[in-house]
């Protein structure tokens, strides 16, 4: 029996990016597996956006116009607004100064197709910083955190009713460090849905003008941004009713933060 094809939605997020949106774009319409709709979620940028967006056809864009200041949940009502507008039941979730490999959407339909129960799933990204690139390998946890290897956001794949269940669960104005890559990926591990393909197929783009680039490893906002992820993981657990477990990093961060 012939698979069916299933409509997929991919949704981008966008602020101030203008410089990268085409090859973001591009990267899109040059995907071997064709049957994709793409939503574009313009966050009230303050640059020319929206006027090279405008270059391309079929595309459904969003005109957000009010948002707050903190990055983490812009992001968040991006995804709603997004997911609402959507109409595919795969969902690829693309930061706009990021951008996929050209097979990237038919290994992910791929994957759901041969695994129904299945409903998230990550891959690893290869690394663009300027002209240079490393390809992101299986992580080591060194540092034995309670979730490992954190998927940058263009590296989620889920399916729709997955991610309205997610949104609905971290619906909070908590946290503000913590970015929906770190969200999904926890919901997904403590709740026995993690998968992965070890494949790279997105290309992350780290350059001066995204947020990663003030978290200088072992800096000082580093070393706060840690802390509040390990509070934001014992805040889901309680809330989610699950058992927590020691852990030597979480004592390590907390005195270390002490003394900043």
């Amino acid at each position: 029996m012939k698979k069916q094809n299933p409509l997929v939605s991919i949704l981008v997020i966008n602020y101030n990016n203008s410089k990268f949106i085409n090859d973001c774009i591009k990267s899109l319409k040059s995907q071997t597996y064709k049957k994709i709709e793409i939503i574009f979620f313009d966050d009230n940028s303050r640059d020319n956006s929206l006027e090279v967006i405008k270059r391309f056809k079929n595309i459904k864009v969003i005109k957000n116009k009010t948002q707050t200041k903190y990055g983490s949940f812009n992001q968040i009502n991006g995804l709603k607004k997004s997911l609402n507008r959507s109409s595919g039941k795969i969902l690829l979730l693309l930061d706009s100064d990021d951008f996929f490999i050209k097979n990237k959407v038919n290994e992910v339909v791929n994957f759901f197709l041969d695994n129904c129960n299945k409903k998230i799933v990550f891959d690893y990204p290869i690394i663009k910083k300027n002209k240079n690139r490393n390809a992101v390998k299986k992580k080591i946890n060194f540092f034995k955190t309670y979730w490992g290897y954190i998927h940058p956001t263009s590296c989620i794949s889920l399916r729709r009713e997955y991610l309205k269940k997610i949104l609905k669960t971290i619906n909070d104005d908590k946290f503000i460090n913590i970015w929906i890559d770190l969200r999904i990926l926890l919901f997904a591990k403590y709740n026995g849905d993690y998968n992965c393909l070890s494949k790279n197929l997105t290309i992350y783009r780290q350059h001066e003008g995204n947020v990663s680039s003030r978290f200088k490893k072992f800096n000082k906002l580093w070393w706060q941004r840690r802390k509040q992820a390990h509070d934001y993981f014992i805040y889901f657990m309680k809330k989610n009713k699950l058992k927590m477990k020691k852990n030597f990093d979480l004592h390590i961060t907390k005195l270390i933060n002490k003394f900043l």
